[in-house]
Order: C-alpha cells, then sequence, then structure tokens
C-alpha cells in the first residue's frame, strides 16, 4: 500500500534513475523521453556540474525570505538570464513553478493599471485553446474545456475573455484583428492585458499563428493601453531555438515584440529545481515602484537561492554547448522524419513545430477531421510507453473535447542516434494502434 496521492488511479512504474535523454523504472525499463518530462529537462538529466551547483549553494545559503533579502544567487542570475533574453532593463521575478509565474503576470497586470488610475482593468484575454496553469488564476486564464469544466463555478467568467485560436494558414496580421474587434466589444478601459503562448503546446499540437500575427498583437496591445503577456513556459528557454519564441516574428530585438511581460518556467532550471518567473519591462516595474512602491503578491520559496543557482547552472549548459542552435538542427531533422512517418500512417493528419516544440495533429484520414470520439492520442501514448517512448499525448484542441494531438520534446542535447530511436519507436507505436 502507497501513501502517494497519485494524479490518476492508474499503475505508475517507479522511475530509479535517469542519465541523458533516459529513465529506468525499478523494473529495469529503460525510457527515451520524447517529451522531457512536460517539455522541461531541456538539457538531459544526470548533470553533475548543475548538481554541484545546486550543493554548493545549499551549503552557503539554502534559504532567504523574499520579503527580508535578497542573495548573490538571484542578483547574479537574473542579470544572466535578462542578458541571455536580450531584455535589457526588465526585471525577474522569481517563483517555483509555471502556475505561480502566470498568477504573478496576472496580477502584476493588474496591479499596473491601479497604479496608473486605471482600476477599471481587470479583464485578461486569452485564447481558446490555450493553457496558462492549473492554479484557479491561470486555470481560469486557460481555453481548456476539460481542465476547466470542473472548476467553472469558482471563476469570474467575465474577467477572463477568449479569443479563438490563430489560424497558421491565414494571413496572421488579418487573423490578429480579432483582437481589436475583442477589445472594442469588452471596452478598451476594461482590458489589463492579453496573454498568449507563441507556440501553443498542452493544448494543442506547437500551434504558431502565420507571420504578421504578432506583430499586429502588439500594435493593437499598444494602441488600446493593454499589456502583452507572451507565456512562454514552454516554448522560451531555447526549446523553440530562439531564447523567446516571441522574436521569431518579426526582426529580432524590435520594440514591437518585445512583450511587456514575459511568463518563463519549466526550461529554465530544466528539472533540476522548481524555478519559473517573469520578466517584466522597465515600464511596469517603475509603474509599481513609483506608485505604491510594492508588488502586492509573493511566494514563500520566491527567489530560492537553490534554485536560481541551479537555473544559472542549466543556462550555462545551454550557452556552452550551443544547445540553441542543437534545437534548431535536429528540430528539422525530426520534423522531416515525421513527415516521412505521415507517408506511412493517414491518421497523422499534419506535423508541426519549432525547433524541438513539435507536433502531430491526429484525425480520420477519409474525412481529415478530427476523430468524433476522442482517445486516439491516448492509445498512441500508451503503445509508445509500452515501447520505450515518452510522448505527451492530448486532446481537446477543436472543441474542448474533439482534437486529438501528440506534443513531442525531447532534450536539446539529444544526439542524431537518439533521434531516430524516437522515430523507429513512435512508427511502431503507431503501427500498433492500426
Amino acid at each position: 500500500m502507497s501513501s502517494v496521492f497519485y494524479r490518476s488511479a492508474l499503475p505508475y512504474p517507479v522511475a530509479v534513475k535517469a542519465a541523458g535523454p533516459y529513465l529506468w523504472d525499478s523494473a529495469g525499463r529503460r525510457y527515451l523521453d520524447g517529451a522531457s518530462g512536460a517539455l522541461v529537462a531541456n538539457i538531459g538529466q544526470g548533470r553533475g556540474e548543475v548538481a554541484e551547483a545546486m550543493a554548493q549553494a545549499a551549503r552557503t545559503l539554502a534559504f532567504v525570505h523574499g520579503s527580508q533579502f535578497s542573495s548573490p544567487a538571484l542578483e547574479e542570475y537574473s542579470a544572466r538570464l535578462m542578458a541571455f533574453l536580450d531584455l535589457p532593463g526588465y526585471r525577474f521575478w522569481a517563483v517555483s513553478g509555471g502556475s505561480e509565474a502566470t498568477e504573478s503576470a496576472i496580477k502584476l497586470s493588474r496591479q499596473y493599471h491601479a497604479e496608473r488610475g486605471e482600476p477599471g482593468r481587470f479583464r485578461i484575454i486569452t485564447r481558446r485553446p490555450s493553457y496558462h496553469g492549473a492554479s484557479l488564476g491561470s486555470l481560469a486564464a486557460s481555453g481548456m474545456g476539460a481542465r476547466r469544466e470542473l472548476y467553472a463555478p469558482l471563476m469570474n467568467e467575465d474577467a477572463w475573455p477568449k479569443l479563438a485560436a490563430p489560424n497558421p494558414h491565414a494571413d496572421g496580421a488579418q487573423d490578429a484583428e480579432a483582437l481589436r474587434t475583442l477589445i472594442g466589444q469588452l471596452g478598451p478601459d476594461t482590458v489589463a492585458a492579453f496573454m498568449a503562448e507563441p507556440v501553443v503546446g498542452a493544448s494543442d499540437a506547437a500551434l504558431a499563428p502565420a507571420a504578421g500575427y504578432y506583430e499586429r498583437i502588439a500594435d493593437i496591445c499598444r494602441e488600446s493601453g493593454v499589456l502583452f503577456i507572451a507565456d512562454e513556459v514552454m516554448s522560451g528557454m531555447g526549446r523553440c531555438g530562439t531564447p523567446l519564441a516571441v522574436r521569431q516574428w518579426g526582426g529580432p530585438g524590435t520594440d514591437m515584440l518585445t512583450p511587456d511581460i514575459v511568463v518563463l518556467g519549466k526550461g529554465l532550471a530544466a528539472g533540476y529545481a522548481p524555478l519559473a518567473g517573469i520578466a517584466a519591462s522597465p515600464g511596469v516595474y517603475a509603474a509599481v515602484m513609483g506608485g505604491s512602491g510594492a508588488f502586492k503578491h509573493g511566494f514563500t520559496y520566491a527567489g530560492h537561492p537553490v534554485s536560481v543557482a541551479a537555473g544559472a547552472a542549466v543556462l550555462g549548459v545551454l550557452e556552452q554547448e550551443d544547445l540553441l542552435r542543437r534545437s534548431r538542427e535536429l528540430g528539422t531533422r525530426l520534423l522531416g522524419g515525421l513527415r516521412e512517418l505521415q507517408t506511412r500512417h493517414p491518421v497523422m493528419l499534419e506535423v508541426r513545430g519549432r525547433g524541438l516544440m513539435l507536433g502531430v495533429v491526429l484525425g480520420d484520414p477519409q474525412t481529415g477531421q478530427s476523430f468524433q470520439t476522442p482517445g486516439t492520442a491516448a492509445r498512441v501514448g500508451r503503445a509508445a510507453f509500452g515501447l520505450g517512448l515518452i510522448t505527451y499525448p492530448g486532446s481537446g484542441a477543436v472543441d474542448g473535447v474533439r482534437g486529438d494531438h501528440l506534443l513531442l520534446g525531447p532534450p536539446l542535447s539529444l544526439t542524431d542516434e537518439q533521434a531516430d530511436e524516437l522515430l523507429e519507436k513512435l512508427d511502431a507505436a503507431f503501427m500498433g494502434i492500426e
């Protein structure tokens, strides 16, 4: 009898060790982690330099409370991270997980407008589908029906209007005009922020809008006095081949594509420690510190020295091993391999992705549409798991129920041989359900 409260009643193997992209369970079975957990373990597991950095931090300064102290680890890491992301003048607010980071971005956007004398701005526009976290606020912001349904009575839905998902095959700039229309309908003086994942992950299969979309989104937000929040929890830190995925629209470093707030997580510490956070623009920071002088928000473990030490070590690996370039190169290799699999498995309606954030849209090959009854993605995921390959299956991208998809996101440090192994096991998984 276990004392663990599991996430589901399904039997769980017990993982006992990991190295690089592989995990082993207590029965001795090896798994290739084609999803990096949940697109977290970006540099692979078992890195001694990261473990040593965490141990040194724990020996030196294990904990301080953020209402009382900063720490050298937090100061140094924040400066390095903002330089890596090319966000000069931005301030980093460190927390423990992506849901906490999203909550922080939501609260900060609300306080920003209140500090500037516009307390009527309370609405956060997001998209459907989307996923921004599991806490009540971040879940309310999410456009993911199955995860929200049970908790809907606890949410003030008026505060969380939803925009339709972008169409990757449409004119991007024209597609983005739906935001202007929605802001106009709601009243610009009631909208605090628009938040979007540059590349959608958990709720759809690496869905990215067409060229021109985010450029127009940023224009609309600026013209309406609405903050633009980029949720880069999954897509950032090199996962899509660049420090920030949103910068792949427009020219690098342009003001147009520098969001007011960037939400970060997952790849920050790559699974070695709980670490996430937000990067806030100089204007947002100044409005709060020049107004009331304090962000009315906080978490006990915010800015934890051991976690930020892990983040600094992970950042060092990303830079020293040029893993962003590797993400782009390997992403091209895997995308080509997925397209080859598509010719053999008609249930794979579409493959897409940027860097090592790759998606497979599943559906009925006869109609070219989603299956009326979901479950195919879960079946593929179980078949792959049985073959020793971990994937990230999902459903509900179309209407909250229909819309099966598979997300892949192996470590950025994957070798070519391991990439080929991933494709071979995925091929066998599809054959196993056909």
